[in-house]
Order: structure tokens, then C-alpha cells, then sequence
């Protein structure tokens, strides 16, 4: 299973596994079916969440507010929605 699907031409279902509180925010390879990606930030009240969403938006080069979290607001297994993508998930965070 890959951790990411396409639903149309430009919109990205993102499968991720967050480890919150590395020392830098960064994508860190496959956890199992999802990409790990180390945030440099606390899980405490959506803070984490906050650096996820904008760190997805640079890779993605979206507007921050195209990058949506559907599922896992208090949880380390998320989906995010990326929309209007000029990018592939594959080519920003090839592991």
C-alpha cells in the first residue's frame, strides 16, 4: 500500500505517522504504510498540527489554506488533503 493517493489530477490524500518534538521538521522515510515526518514543534494544543500543515504547504508550494486535515487532530496517524498540487508526493519526499 502506498502512503499517498491521487483523487483527480491535483489533489493529494496524504497517509502520515508525526513524531512531534524532533529537533528540525522534516520527512524521515516510510512507517509502515505512512510517511514519518519528525516535527520541530510540542503536540500541545494544535501546535504541532500548526507546523505540520504550514511545513506540508512549503513542500507542496500550496497556500497554506489548500492543505486540509481530514483525520487525526489529536492522534500521531494522520491524513492531510493537499489541493491544487503542482507536485507529486513521490517527488518531495523520496525516501
Amino acid at each position: 500500500m502506498n502512503w499517498f493517493r491521487s483523487e483527480g489530477g491535483s489533489v493529494f490524500v496524504l497517509t502520515l505517522y508525526i513524531q512531534p518534538g524532533a529537533r528540525r521538521t522534516e520527512a524521515a522515510g516510510l512507517h509502515g504504510d505512512a510517511m514519518k515526518i519528525k516535527l520541530a514543534a510540542a503536540p500541545v494544543e494544535g501546535k504541532a498540527n500548526a507546523v505540520l500543515l504550514k511545513y506540508l504547504a512549503d513542500c507542496f508550494e500550496v497556500p497554506r489554506n489548500r492543505v486540509v486535515l481530514k483525520q487525526g487532530e489529536k492522534s500521531r496517524r494522520k491524513i492531510v488533503v493537499i489541493l491544487n498540487s503542482r507536485h507529486s508526493p513521490d517527488a518531495l519526499f523520496q525516501v
